[in-house]
């Protein structure tokens, strides 16, 4: 197999998935929620430095990242509780002694905690090693929530080849690093079967703003290409449409209306429901039991 974790097969193959709650497309609003360390190499930047020599402390790169924490959230936040979405927070454990009302804003409005470990930072080199990082960040999110995680989304979705088989074993139900259907899929490890829930790379503010550097617009151009389609293939079967999040970039001023506009031509589809990690996780394992 191409896939170590993954068996292959056409997504046209696969048994049908049940609506959930009567709904056929299942949104699952993933906000990254990261704690960006001042004085650490940016994991991104929006600006290059003169004569192209990075430097540390980074003000500029990391104020893009804390103007989020401080104009973006809020907005993000008005957004979906004024139309009574729920969401999940792709969360850095660092953002609860980092940005402490940030973290009880999230808390407060119910949104599901997902493990994105301790900082903004791949978790392959880290000092202390993989697994004790994932375990320390999933022990602190719980501690501040009263819940334990039962979702993970790598920094910038890098692993190491161990890393399915230490999530699982740390209590991990579902993993949002393999972008490979629009559907969850079954993956293989040490541990046990964990699901392959469905996040998304081409409708994901970071990829189309920072990373394509796109013109404002071309998110929710995407988003409404994605829904008619997805309108059509429901009808064979339920999918899971997610949608990435940023507060540094999908809410600052000139975009925030974009954000918006996609809320609102989601909720008018009579197919679109929106669900966190866990409920569509329930489902799934549900409809398609874990093998073996």
């Amino acid at each position: 197999m191409a896939n170590p974790r993954i068996p292959y097969m056409l997504s046209s193959d696969r048994a049908a998935l049940p609506a959930l709650n009567g709904k056929r497309i299942l949104v699952h609003l993933v906000v990254n929620v990261e704690n960006w360390q001042f004085d650490q190499p940016m994991p991104r930047t929006i600006i290059t430095p003169p004569h192209g020599r990075e430097t540390v402390p980074d003000v500029p790169n990391f104020s893009w990242a804390d103007y989020g924490m401080r104009a973006g959230l809020p907005r993000i936040l008005k957004a979906l509780s004024s139309r009574g979405l729920p969401a999940s927070t792709s969360f850095n454990a660092g953002v609860i002694d980092a940005y402490p009302p940030a973290a009880i804003a999230m808390r407060d409005a119910g949104w599901e905690f997902i493990g994105h470990g301790m900082h903004q930072k791949a978790i392959n080199h880290v000092e202390g090693g993989e697994e004790a990082v994932i375990r320390a960040s999933l022990d602190k999110i719980a501690d501040f929530t009263g819940r334990r995680p039962r979702g993970w989304l790598s920094p910038g979705l890098r692993e190491t080849v161990d890393t399915p088989d230490i999530l699982k074993r740390n209590g991990i139900d579902y993993l949002c690093d393999w972008v490979v259907d629009d559907r969850p899929s079954w993956m293989t490890t040490t541990a046990g079967p964990l699901i392959a829930m469905p996040y998304n790379l081409e409708v994901n503010d970071s990829i189309i703003y920072a990373v394509e550097r796109h013109a404002t617009g071309e998110m929710a151009k995407r988003l409404e290409f994605t829904l008619r389609r997805f309108e059509r293939e429901c009808r064979d079967s339920a999918m899971v449409l997610a949608i990435g999040l940023h507060p540094h970039l999908i809410s600052v001023p000139h975009r925030i209306h974009e954000l918006e506009h996609m809320l609102d031509l989601l909720t008018a589809s009579i197919d679109v429901g929106f669900f966190t990690g866990s409920q569509l996780a329930d489902w799934y394992a549900a409809a398609e039991p874990a093998p073996g």
